[in-house]
């Protein structure tokens, strides 16, 4: 019996003449009436396999069927391609049919989709050749992370899902509850009576696992987490989910130099990853969505970081605006930057990525390490060319007395955050830590241009499909 092979090891194979056994999904049938060409893929790789279709041995008849879109599994001879664009192909004995798609209604004929289009019909997308390639990369990232902390001593911590704190001080959550949406209980004052509720309070999905990742680094010294975050923000761009995985690294006795070096290893790590292991991927999205996609992964690996304080960069932009560079929105200190400010500095004034430290404490959360000075804290963010601020962290505050303090300040209620506060009470440590949006990394790897497409079903405003 032939063995059974993914395409991407096949097509790696020099043994000719070895019978083999491939499955796949049909993406163009083409020939005549002495053979016929299949063109096989798997989703192993962005390459497909041809089968090489003998009519008279298969008859006609037997071959309606297998048109675009149509599941088979092929036993066959390996030999020396004959064509051009690959080096190996399947003579096929036998084929087995296990599932066809009607050409009068399956979307994903041979012509080019929309990316719009495509979201419409996400449960088979994957099929296409973007998105294999965007899907895979995905995967290899994944990996990438989760190699690079165990490599450097991190624990992989899982935080909770469901929370009832607000990390961000945001209050755009998601709530979780159990109760009857159209008998609500309240009370005299109207106020919605959470007591038969499942947990009893008020609790909704998590913002970030950052509060409860500082918990285990004051026990367990350093540790990541890796999961989905929910953000009922009503943002209908091409940069925001509602539904999305965070990376969130926290280290004991970190300093802020410290956690930025850390974040600068961590980035090119990962694009090394890609471009020593995605090849193939990557060079399909550069040719077909992003022409400079490979130079830019390149510029960033080749550069070093610039560590820019703030006030640093506020200067800069002002000074631009001087000489007579316009952005649509305004420069001041104390401003929060846009993205086209944040690209400034990296594309235009640096040529490389920029770390930027020290912002003013009104624009940042209350568990950020207060500065010497009382303007800024030590807060970090880690700018990209094209996406800008991709990384964004902080030394976190150890002072028990200036963290209640700035946590009242910012109306974040003590009673929501008792647990967090004591790690402060109890042997409290300098500590760091940062957070990744996975899916704004995986826009930088890719080329895409809009987050919903690199993540499997984008949850949006008004879109909570498949």
């Amino acid at each position: 019996m032939a063995k059974y092979l993914r395409i991407n090891d096949v097509l790696k194979q020099t043994a000719f003449g070895t019978s083999v056994n491939v499955k796949g999904w049909v993406r163009t049938r083409r020939g005549n009436k002495q053979v016929n060409f299949i063109a096989l893929n798997d989703g192993s790789t962005i390459h497909n396999l041809q089968v090489v279709v003998d009519i008279e041995r298969f008859g006609e008849d037997f071959l309606k069927p297998v048109t675009t879109g149509a599941c088979i599994s092929v036993d066959g001879v390996l030999v020396a391609s004959q064509g051009a664009g690959q080096t190996v192909e399947i003579q096929a004995e036998n084929i087995q049919i296990y599932g066809t798609a009607d050409p009068a209604t399956y979307p994903l004929q041979k012509k080019g989709h929309s990316l719009e289009f495509l979201r419409e019909i996400a449960h088979l997308r994957p099929r296409t050749n973007t998105f294999g390639a965007v899907f895979r990369i995905r995967h290899n990232m994944a990996m990438a992370i989760h190699t690079f902390f165990h490599e450097r001593g991190f624990y992989y911590f899982h935080t909770p899902i469901i929370t009832g704190s607000d990390c961000e001080g945001a209050g755009q959550m998601f709530q979780v509850t159990t109760m009857n949406l159209y008998d609500l209980k309240k009370n005299d004052s109207g106020s919605i009576v959470y007591d038969d509720d499942f947990f009893g309070k008020q609790t909704s999905l998590t913002v970030s696992g950052q509060l409860e990742g500082e918990l285990a680094a004051l026990a367990l010294g350093l540790i990541y987490t890796f999961g989905p975050t929910f953000r009922a923000e009503n943002s209908n761009t091409p940069r925001h989910l509602a539904e999305f995985w965070m990376i969130e690294p926290e280290m004991a006795f970190y300093e802020i130099a410290d956690n930025m070096q850390l974040a600068e290893d961590f980035i090119k790590y990962c694009i090394r990853w890609a471009l020593d292991k995605c090849a193939d991927d990557i060079a399909f999205l550069s040719e077909h969505f992003d022409k400079e996609l490979v130079e830019r992964l390149n510029f960033v690996l080749d550069k070093q970081f610039i560590r820019l304080a703030y006030t640093d960069g506020i200067r800069i932009l002002e000074e631009a605006v001087a000489k007579g560079r316009k952005f649509e929105f305004p420069i001041y200190w104390g401003a929060d930057l846009a993205a086209e400010h944040e690209r400034y500095l990296v594309e235009e004034h640096f040529c490389c990525p920029v770390i930027l430290t020290d912002y003013p404490k009104e624009i940042k959360s209350f568990y950020m390490k207060q500065n010497d000075d009382g303007k800024t804290v030590r807060a970090m963010d880690v700018l990209f060319p094209k996406i800008g601020e991709i990384i964004g962290g902080s030394q976190r505050e150890e002072d028990l007395e200036k963290l209640t303090r700035r946590a009242k300040e910012m109306n974040v209620p003590e009673k929501d955050i008792w647990w967090y506060v004591d790690t402060r009470r109890f042997g409290t440590a300098p500590h760091s830590g940062f957070g990744l949006g996975f899916e704004r990394l995986l826009l930088f790897v890719t080329g895409m241009a809009n987050i919903r497409d690199v993540i499997p079903f984008p949850r949006t405003p008004k879109n909570a499909e498949f």
